[in-house]
């Protein structure tokens, strides 16, 4: 496999409804759509940065930019026998592992139409439709939270996550509870918390949730250790793993019971599959984590997700659920019983949308 042209695009996606986390409130979503080429068949990426580093350092300018100096020069031309030998030839690269995830994802999307295999096949995936939830930004009040966790449960998500941040945590929280008090439903702070003011979450573990995620900070293991045995709740890490050893680490010093695995943010989807094999090994249950994806990056989270380990249902949602007009001619439709089907056609299983693409596209360069 040699790849023999690349275009980069930056895209500016409207959402349907704006987004708000404890790091901050979006209209649009920002990303970098990568399209490979090689033996007159194409293979898309895409990379999950955001306009601003909220959620990570990483965003799309220095993702434009880690693509456009150092991950292009040393793929372009270059043989390689497998997506998996992409990772030796970025090594160097510390960190800016959303830029290397993205060029990853477009090389098994490349290699699969390549050789006739669905993404899912490659990753050895077993499941044919994958359980999802649905994530629900932080709303004006508690009242209004509970409207809209009300619409998606009429919509049909079986499982329901809510973002917390300091002062607006346990009495959302306990308004979605007392009002569904039998639906899977789990928190999400986003590093918002720190040790000292932890305490306040303890109210937490009377409320059934399935998961508390990443309450701490993004770079920290110890700290949710310690916090992790005060509480009977799980604790699910997001943003503090970044790579199979962090995983590891985790585990060892027993900082989580849950892992959620995002392949933008541990660098690629071969890494993802390695974090899945390392906590079945370890008997500790996996989620697939959502970054807003067009259906470029829904299509990849879907097959990562149909692994037998992630036995938790995933942020992944229906296309419908954030845009209007994606720019994959595929929709991923939510099933009656709260599931999506996975792709099954060669590689990603999608095909882009060209005049979709051209309409959101702030930024091209061809290589």
């Amino acid at each position: 496999m040699k790849i023999e042209k690349i275009n980069l695009y930056n895209l500016s996606m409207k959402l349907r409804t704006p987004f708000e986390t404890s790091f901050g409130r979006i209209d649009t979503r920002d990303c970098l759509i990568i399209e490979i080429f090689s033996q007159g068949l194409s293979g898309y990426g895409e990379c999950t940065a955001d306009r601003d580093p909220g959620y990570s350092y990483e965003t799309t300018k220095t993702a434009w930019h880690i693509l456009d100096e150092f991950v292009f020069p040393v793929v372009l031309e270059k043989e390689m026998s497998s997506p998996e030998s992409f990772q030796a030839l970025v090594g160097f690269i510390r960190g800016h592992q959303m830029a290397k995830a993205g060029m990853e994802m477009a090389l098994w999307d490349l290699y699969g139409k390549m050789h006739n295999r669905s993404l899912r096949q490659m990753l050895g995936g077993v499941n044919d439709t994958v359980r999802v939830g649905v994530s629900v930004g932080l709303q004006e009040t508690s009242k209004k939270l509970v409207e809209v966790v009300g619409g998606y449960l009429d919509n049909g998500y079986c499982r329901i996550k809510i973002k917390i941040k300091p002062g607006r945590d346990i009495k959302d929280t306990s308004a979605v509870r007392q009002a569904f008090p039998d639906i899977l439903l789990q928190v999400d702070a986003n590093s918002a918390f720190s040790l000292s003011n932890v305490d306040a979450l303890l109210p937490l573990d009377d409320m059934n949730l399935i998961l508390i995620e990443q309450p701490l900070a993004d770079d920290d293991l110890w700290d949710h250790h310690l916090f992790q045995k005060k509480m009977k709740t799980p604790i699910c890490l997001d943003e503090s793993i970044h790579s199979t050893r962090h995983a590891r680490q985790a585990l060892e010093m027993q900082a989580c019971r849950i892992i959620n695995i995002k392949a933008g943010r541990v660098g690629g989807l071969s890494e993802g599959l390695a974090i899945h094999n390392l906590c079945q090994d370890n008997k500790i249950p996996v989620w697939c984590g959502g970054m807003l994806e067009t259906g470029v990056g829904r299509a990849a989270n879907l097959a990562l997700a149909s692994l037998p380990g992630f036995s938790l249902p995933g942020d992944i949602s229906a296309s419908d659920r954030y845009y209007e007009r994606d720019i994959t001619h595929q929709r991923f439709i939510l099933n009656s019983d709260s599931t999506i089907n996975v792709p099954d056609g060669a590689g990603l299983g999608i095909t882009v949308d060209h005049q979709a693409l051209k309409m959101v596209t702030l930024a091209e360069k061809t290589y």
